[in-house]
Protein backbone atom coordinates (compact mmCIF):
# COMPACT_ATOMS: atom_id res chain seq x y z
CA UNK A 1 0.00 0.00 0.00
CA UNK A 2 1.01 3.62 -0.54
CA UNK A 3 0.06 5.35 2.69
CA UNK A 4 0.05 9.04 3.56
CA UNK A 5 0.18 10.11 7.21
CA UNK A 6 -1.14 13.67 7.47
CA UNK A 7 -1.27 16.29 10.22
CA UNK A 8 -2.04 20.01 10.44
CA UNK A 9 0.67 20.32 13.09
CA UNK A 10 4.44 20.47 12.68
CA UNK A 11 6.31 17.25 12.04
CA UNK A 12 8.59 16.31 13.56
CA UNK A 13 8.02 18.12 16.85
CA UNK A 14 8.33 17.32 20.54
CA UNK A 15 5.17 15.50 21.51
CA UNK A 16 3.24 12.27 21.49
CA UNK A 17 1.53 12.75 18.13
CA UNK A 18 4.81 13.25 16.31
CA UNK A 19 6.32 10.24 18.08
CA UNK A 20 3.28 8.17 17.12
CA UNK A 21 3.66 9.12 13.44
CA UNK A 22 7.38 8.31 13.39
CA UNK A 23 6.87 4.95 15.08
CA UNK A 24 3.85 3.97 12.97
CA UNK A 25 5.75 4.88 9.81
CA UNK A 26 8.65 2.64 10.89
CA UNK A 27 6.29 -0.25 11.62
CA UNK A 28 4.38 0.06 8.35
CA UNK A 29 7.59 0.31 6.32
CA UNK A 30 8.94 -2.76 8.08
CA UNK A 31 5.84 -4.56 6.84
CA UNK A 32 6.59 -3.55 3.26
CA UNK A 33 4.40 -0.48 2.77
CA UNK A 34 5.44 2.84 1.24
CA UNK A 35 4.74 5.66 3.69
CA UNK A 36 4.96 9.45 3.35
CA UNK A 37 4.21 12.20 5.86
CA UNK A 38 2.74 15.62 5.02
CA UNK A 39 2.41 18.26 7.72
CA UNK A 40 2.30 21.96 8.46
CA UNK A 41 6.11 21.90 8.40
CA UNK A 42 5.92 21.33 4.63
CA UNK A 43 4.38 24.78 4.20
CA UNK A 44 6.79 27.67 3.63
CA UNK A 45 7.60 29.61 6.83
CA UNK A 46 6.46 32.85 5.16
CA UNK A 47 3.01 31.40 4.46
CA UNK A 48 2.83 29.89 7.95
CA UNK A 49 3.48 33.24 9.61
CA UNK A 50 1.55 35.44 7.21
CA UNK A 51 -1.59 33.35 6.88
CA UNK A 52 -1.83 31.25 10.05
CA UNK A 53 0.35 32.21 12.99
CA UNK A 54 0.28 36.00 12.68
CA UNK A 55 -3.51 36.43 12.29
CA UNK A 56 -4.09 33.78 14.96
CA UNK A 57 -2.03 35.73 17.49
CA UNK A 58 -3.91 38.97 16.79
CA UNK A 59 -7.36 37.36 16.81
CA UNK A 60 -6.68 35.63 20.14
CA UNK A 61 -5.89 39.04 21.65
CA UNK A 62 -9.26 40.33 20.46
CA UNK A 63 -11.33 37.28 21.46
CA UNK A 64 -9.98 34.24 23.27
CA UNK A 65 -10.16 31.18 21.03
CA UNK A 66 -10.86 33.04 17.79
CA UNK A 67 -7.23 32.78 16.74
CA UNK A 68 -7.21 29.04 17.41
CA UNK A 69 -10.24 28.62 15.15
CA UNK A 70 -8.62 30.73 12.45
CA UNK A 71 -5.34 28.82 12.65
CA UNK A 72 -7.01 25.41 12.39
CA UNK A 73 -9.14 26.56 9.45
CA UNK A 74 -6.13 27.91 7.56
CA UNK A 75 -4.03 24.85 8.34
CA UNK A 76 -6.81 22.65 7.00
CA UNK A 77 -6.85 24.56 3.70
CA UNK A 78 -3.06 24.47 3.44
CA UNK A 79 -2.92 20.74 4.08
CA UNK A 80 -5.65 20.13 1.51
CA UNK A 81 -3.65 21.99 -1.16
CA UNK A 82 -0.51 20.12 -0.12
CA UNK A 83 -2.21 16.74 -0.50
CA UNK A 84 -3.65 17.76 -3.87
CA UNK A 85 -0.16 18.72 -4.99
CA UNK A 86 1.14 15.24 -4.09
CA UNK A 87 -1.91 13.34 -5.30
CA UNK A 88 -0.03 12.10 -8.36
CA UNK A 89 1.95 9.75 -6.09
CA UNK A 90 -1.11 7.55 -6.08
CA UNK A 91 -1.81 7.15 -2.38
CA UNK A 92 -4.15 4.29 -1.57
CA UNK A 93 -5.16 5.76 1.76
CA UNK A 94 -4.60 8.73 4.07
CA UNK A 95 -4.28 8.26 7.82
CA UNK A 96 -5.16 11.69 9.25
CA UNK A 97 -3.87 12.37 12.73
CA UNK A 98 -6.46 14.82 13.98
CA UNK A 99 -9.77 16.50 13.17
CA UNK A 100 -8.69 19.23 10.75
CA UNK A 101 -6.31 16.90 8.92
CA UNK A 102 -9.29 14.58 8.45
CA UNK A 103 -11.42 17.37 7.01
CA UNK A 104 -8.60 18.27 4.60
CA UNK A 105 -8.04 14.64 3.59
CA UNK A 106 -11.65 13.66 2.90
CA UNK A 107 -12.02 16.69 0.63
CA UNK A 108 -9.33 15.25 -1.67
CA UNK A 109 -11.42 12.13 -2.35
CA UNK A 110 -8.66 9.79 -1.20
CA UNK A 111 -9.99 7.14 1.27
CA UNK A 112 -9.31 8.42 4.77
CA UNK A 113 -8.81 6.78 8.15
CA UNK A 114 -8.55 8.94 11.28
CA UNK A 115 -6.49 8.36 14.40
CA UNK A 116 -7.95 10.15 17.42
CA UNK A 117 -5.26 10.87 20.00
CA UNK A 118 -7.37 12.81 22.48
CA UNK A 119 -10.33 15.06 23.18
CA UNK A 120 -9.65 18.06 20.93
CA UNK A 121 -12.25 20.46 22.31
CA UNK A 122 -11.72 19.63 25.96
CA UNK A 123 -7.94 19.68 25.62
CA UNK A 124 -8.21 23.20 24.18
CA UNK A 125 -10.31 24.17 27.22
CA UNK A 126 -7.82 22.50 29.58
CA UNK A 127 -4.92 24.44 27.99
CA UNK A 128 -6.83 27.69 28.35
CA UNK A 129 -6.92 28.17 24.57
CA UNK A 130 -10.72 28.44 24.49
CA UNK A 131 -13.36 29.18 27.12
CA UNK A 132 -15.67 26.39 28.21
CA UNK A 133 -19.18 26.90 26.81
CA UNK A 134 -18.03 29.58 24.38
CA UNK A 135 -18.90 29.86 20.70
CA UNK A 136 -15.37 28.74 19.86
CA UNK A 137 -15.67 25.62 22.04
CA UNK A 138 -18.98 24.72 20.41
CA UNK A 139 -17.43 25.20 16.97
CA UNK A 140 -14.52 22.88 17.77
CA UNK A 141 -16.88 20.19 19.01
CA UNK A 142 -18.97 20.57 15.86
CA UNK A 143 -15.84 20.03 13.77
CA UNK A 144 -14.96 16.94 15.77
CA UNK A 145 -18.36 15.42 15.03
CA UNK A 146 -18.09 16.36 11.35
CA UNK A 147 -14.69 14.69 11.02
CA UNK A 148 -15.72 11.54 12.87
CA UNK A 149 -18.78 11.07 10.67
CA UNK A 150 -17.00 11.76 7.36
CA UNK A 151 -13.93 9.53 7.76
CA UNK A 152 -14.17 5.86 6.72
CA UNK A 153 -12.65 4.32 9.84
CA UNK A 154 -11.55 5.66 13.22
CA UNK A 155 -8.74 4.40 15.43
CA UNK A 156 -8.50 5.65 19.01
CA UNK A 157 -5.47 5.21 21.24
CA UNK A 158 -7.49 3.95 24.20
CA UNK A 159 -10.94 2.76 25.22
CA UNK A 160 -12.03 6.03 26.86
CA UNK A 161 -11.46 7.97 23.65
CA UNK A 162 -13.36 5.26 21.76
CA UNK A 163 -16.33 5.82 24.08
CA UNK A 164 -15.94 9.59 23.68
CA UNK A 165 -16.15 9.35 19.86
CA UNK A 166 -19.27 7.21 20.09
CA UNK A 167 -20.86 9.53 22.65
CA UNK A 168 -20.22 12.67 20.58
CA UNK A 169 -20.69 11.35 17.04
CA UNK A 170 -22.38 7.97 17.31
CA UNK A 171 -19.52 6.33 15.41
CA UNK A 172 -17.87 3.04 16.41
CA UNK A 173 -14.09 3.23 16.51
CA UNK A 174 -11.36 0.63 16.97
CA UNK A 175 -9.06 1.10 19.96
CA UNK A 176 -5.39 0.40 19.22
CA UNK A 177 -3.26 1.40 22.18
CA UNK A 178 -0.15 3.46 21.61
CA UNK A 179 3.10 1.64 21.00
CA UNK A 180 6.85 2.16 20.75
CA UNK A 181 9.70 0.98 18.59
CA UNK A 182 10.92 -1.78 20.89
CA UNK A 183 14.25 -1.94 19.06
CA UNK A 184 14.84 1.79 19.53
CA UNK A 185 13.73 2.12 23.15
CA UNK A 186 15.45 -0.64 25.08
CA UNK A 187 17.52 -0.91 28.26
CA UNK A 188 20.88 0.87 27.98
CA UNK A 189 21.91 1.10 31.62
CA UNK A 190 25.48 0.02 30.90
CA UNK A 191 26.02 3.54 29.49
CA UNK A 192 24.37 5.27 32.46
CA UNK A 193 27.51 6.93 33.81
CA UNK A 194 28.78 7.91 30.36
CA UNK A 195 25.48 9.67 29.63
CA UNK A 196 25.62 11.42 32.99
CA UNK A 197 29.06 12.77 32.22
CA UNK A 198 27.96 13.78 28.74
CA UNK A 199 24.95 15.76 30.02
CA UNK A 200 26.62 17.24 33.09
CA UNK A 201 25.01 15.24 35.90
CA UNK A 202 26.82 13.97 38.99
CA UNK A 203 27.52 10.26 38.85
CA UNK A 204 26.13 9.70 42.37
CA UNK A 205 22.98 11.81 41.99
CA UNK A 206 19.50 10.33 42.21
CA UNK A 207 17.96 11.52 38.95
CA UNK A 208 14.19 11.68 38.68
CA UNK A 209 13.13 12.19 35.05
CA UNK A 210 9.85 13.76 33.92
CA UNK A 211 9.56 13.40 30.10
CA UNK A 212 6.36 15.42 29.75
CA UNK A 213 5.10 18.36 27.77
CA UNK A 214 4.63 21.21 30.23
CA UNK A 215 0.84 21.37 30.18
CA UNK A 216 -1.77 21.24 32.94
CA UNK A 217 -3.12 17.74 32.23
CA UNK A 218 0.40 16.30 32.54
CA UNK A 219 0.54 17.29 36.21
CA UNK A 220 4.04 18.68 35.90
CA UNK A 221 3.84 20.81 39.07
CA UNK A 222 3.44 17.80 41.37
CA UNK A 223 7.00 16.43 41.16
CA UNK A 224 8.25 19.86 42.26
CA UNK A 225 5.78 19.86 45.17
CA UNK A 226 6.96 16.37 46.16
CA UNK A 227 10.68 17.09 45.83
CA UNK A 228 11.25 18.75 49.25
CA UNK A 229 10.14 15.57 51.04
CA UNK A 230 12.51 13.50 48.90
CA UNK A 231 15.39 15.88 49.53
CA UNK A 232 15.00 15.52 53.29
CA UNK A 233 16.16 11.90 52.99
CA UNK A 234 18.06 12.04 49.70
CA UNK A 235 19.64 15.51 49.36
CA UNK A 236 21.56 14.46 46.23
CA UNK A 237 18.33 14.07 44.22
CA UNK A 238 17.89 15.97 40.94
CA UNK A 239 14.56 16.52 39.17
CA UNK A 240 14.88 16.75 35.38
CA UNK A 241 12.14 17.77 32.94
CA UNK A 242 12.13 17.31 29.15
CA UNK A 243 9.42 19.26 27.36
CA UNK A 244 7.89 22.68 26.82
CA UNK A 245 4.36 24.05 27.01
CA UNK A 246 2.06 26.70 28.38
CA UNK A 247 2.74 25.67 32.00
CA UNK A 248 6.44 26.65 31.73
CA UNK A 249 6.05 29.95 33.58
CA UNK A 250 3.94 28.41 36.33
CA UNK A 251 6.52 25.66 36.79
CA UNK A 252 9.52 27.99 36.87
CA UNK A 253 7.74 30.29 39.35
CA UNK A 254 6.99 27.34 41.61
CA UNK A 255 10.60 26.16 41.46
CA UNK A 256 11.79 29.64 42.52
CA UNK A 257 9.15 29.87 45.25
CA UNK A 258 10.32 26.54 46.72
CA UNK A 259 14.00 27.44 46.38
CA UNK A 260 14.68 24.43 44.17
CA UNK A 261 16.62 26.07 41.35
CA UNK A 262 19.73 23.98 42.10
CA UNK A 263 17.73 20.75 42.34
CA UNK A 264 15.73 20.98 39.13
CA UNK A 265 16.69 21.19 35.49
CA UNK A 266 14.35 22.14 32.66
CA UNK A 267 15.79 20.82 29.42
CA UNK A 268 13.06 22.25 27.20
CA UNK A 269 12.00 20.34 24.11
CA UNK A 270 14.72 17.89 23.13
CA UNK A 271 14.93 15.65 20.04
CA UNK A 272 13.13 12.37 20.44
CA UNK A 273 16.29 10.41 19.67
CA UNK A 274 18.17 12.17 22.46
CA UNK A 275 15.56 11.36 25.09
CA UNK A 276 16.74 7.74 25.12
CA UNK A 277 19.93 8.81 26.87
CA UNK A 278 17.94 10.49 29.64
CA UNK A 279 15.93 7.33 30.25
CA UNK A 280 19.21 5.43 30.54
CA UNK A 281 20.83 7.87 32.98
CA UNK A 282 17.76 8.22 35.22
CA UNK A 283 16.95 6.32 38.40
CA UNK A 284 13.17 6.82 38.22
CA UNK A 285 10.75 8.14 35.58
CA UNK A 286 7.58 10.04 36.55
CA UNK A 287 4.37 10.40 34.53
CA UNK A 288 2.24 12.43 37.00
CA UNK A 289 -0.83 13.07 34.82
CA UNK A 290 -4.07 14.53 36.22
CA UNK A 291 -7.67 15.02 35.15
CA UNK A 292 -8.11 18.50 33.67
CA UNK A 293 -11.33 19.93 32.18
CA UNK A 294 -12.62 16.43 31.47
CA UNK A 295 -9.35 15.36 29.83
CA UNK A 296 -7.32 12.39 31.04
CA UNK A 297 -4.13 10.72 29.87
CA UNK A 298 -4.43 8.21 27.04
CA UNK A 299 -1.96 5.36 26.57
CA UNK A 300 1.06 7.52 27.38
CA UNK A 301 3.94 7.09 24.96
CA UNK A 302 6.31 8.51 27.59
CA UNK A 303 5.23 5.81 30.02
CA UNK A 304 5.69 3.11 27.39
CA UNK A 305 9.14 4.41 26.48
CA UNK A 306 10.18 4.44 30.14
CA UNK A 307 8.90 0.89 30.59
CA UNK A 308 10.77 -0.23 27.50
CA UNK A 309 13.99 1.50 28.52
CA UNK A 310 14.71 -0.22 31.79
CA UNK A 311 13.77 2.61 34.16
CA UNK A 312 11.24 2.04 36.97
CA UNK A 313 8.07 4.07 36.42
CA UNK A 314 5.82 5.93 38.83
CA UNK A 315 2.58 7.12 37.24
CA UNK A 316 -0.74 8.60 38.29
CA UNK A 317 -3.65 6.16 38.40
CA UNK A 318 -5.65 7.96 35.71
CA UNK A 319 -6.82 7.21 32.17
CA UNK A 320 -4.78 4.84 30.06
CA UNK A 321 -1.99 4.75 32.64
CA UNK A 322 -4.17 2.44 34.73
CA UNK A 323 -4.38 0.12 31.71
CA UNK A 324 -0.68 -0.13 30.99
CA UNK A 325 0.80 -0.17 34.51
CA UNK A 326 0.11 -3.05 36.89
CA UNK A 327 0.77 -1.63 40.34
CA UNK A 328 3.75 -3.15 42.14
CA UNK A 329 4.32 -5.59 39.28
CA UNK A 330 5.74 -3.46 36.43
CA UNK A 331 5.50 0.02 37.95
CA UNK A 332 3.94 2.03 40.75
CA UNK A 333 0.62 3.89 40.58
CA UNK A 334 -0.18 6.82 42.86
CA UNK A 335 -3.29 8.91 43.33
CA UNK A 336 -3.31 11.96 41.06
CA UNK A 337 -2.32 15.26 42.71
CA UNK A 338 -1.38 13.39 45.91
CA UNK A 339 1.98 14.98 46.72
CA UNK A 340 2.64 12.80 49.77
CA UNK A 341 1.96 9.56 47.87
CA UNK A 342 4.21 10.66 45.03
CA UNK A 343 7.04 11.61 47.39
CA UNK A 344 6.75 8.35 49.33
CA UNK A 345 6.75 6.30 46.11
CA UNK A 346 9.97 8.02 44.99
CA UNK A 347 11.59 7.47 48.40
CA UNK A 348 10.47 3.82 48.38
CA UNK A 349 12.23 3.14 45.08
CA UNK A 350 15.34 5.02 46.20
CA UNK A 351 15.31 2.95 49.41
CA UNK A 352 14.88 -0.29 47.45
CA UNK A 353 16.70 -0.07 44.09
CA UNK A 354 16.45 -3.85 43.70
CA UNK A 355 12.65 -3.55 43.63
CA UNK A 356 12.95 -0.84 40.99
CA UNK A 357 15.08 -3.17 38.89
CA UNK A 358 12.50 -5.93 39.22
CA UNK A 359 9.67 -3.57 38.18
CA UNK A 360 11.71 -2.38 35.20
CA UNK A 361 12.44 -5.95 34.09
CA UNK A 362 8.74 -6.88 34.19
CA UNK A 363 7.86 -3.65 32.39
CA UNK A 364 10.26 -4.46 29.55
CA UNK A 365 8.69 -7.90 29.20
CA UNK A 366 5.23 -6.35 28.93
CA UNK A 367 6.37 -3.84 26.30
CA UNK A 368 7.87 -6.58 24.14
CA UNK A 369 4.72 -8.70 24.37
CA UNK A 370 1.98 -6.04 24.12
CA UNK A 371 3.25 -2.71 22.80
CA UNK A 372 5.44 -3.50 19.80
CA UNK A 373 5.25 -1.08 16.85
CA UNK A 374 5.31 -4.05 14.47
CA UNK A 375 2.19 -5.62 16.03
CA UNK A 376 0.45 -2.23 16.01
CA UNK A 377 1.33 -1.65 12.34
CA UNK A 378 -0.33 -4.94 11.45
CA UNK A 379 -3.52 -3.81 13.19
CA UNK A 380 -3.44 -0.49 11.31
CA UNK A 381 -2.90 -2.36 8.06
CA UNK A 382 -6.10 -4.31 8.73
CA UNK A 383 -8.01 -1.08 9.42
CA UNK A 384 -6.75 0.42 6.15
CA UNK A 385 -7.81 -2.69 4.21
CA UNK A 386 -11.29 -2.55 5.77
CA UNK A 387 -11.61 1.15 4.89
CA UNK A 388 -10.69 0.43 1.26
CA UNK A 389 -13.42 -2.20 1.06
CA UNK A 390 -16.12 0.36 1.95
Amino acid sequence: MKILLATVFDYPHAGGLSTHVTTLKAGLEARGHEVDVLSFSDISPVSQNLLAKGPSFILNKLSKGSGIIWSHHVRQKMLYRLIEKHKSKGYDIINAQEVFATLAAVETGIPTVTTVHGYMTYEAISRGSVVEGSRQARYLLQKEVEAYTKTRKIVTVDQRIKHYVFEKAGVEATAIRNFIDINNFKPDKENRLAYRRKHGFAEDANIIFVPRRLTKKNGVIYPVLALPQVLEKYPNTMLVYAGMGEAFQELTSLIREKGLEQKTKLLGAIPHEAIKEYYALSDIVLVPSVHSAGVEEATSISALEAMGSGSPLIASAVGGLKEIVRHEHDGLLVEEKNVDQLAQAIIYLLDHPEIGQKLAKEARRKIEEEYSHLAAAKKYEEIYAAALRQ
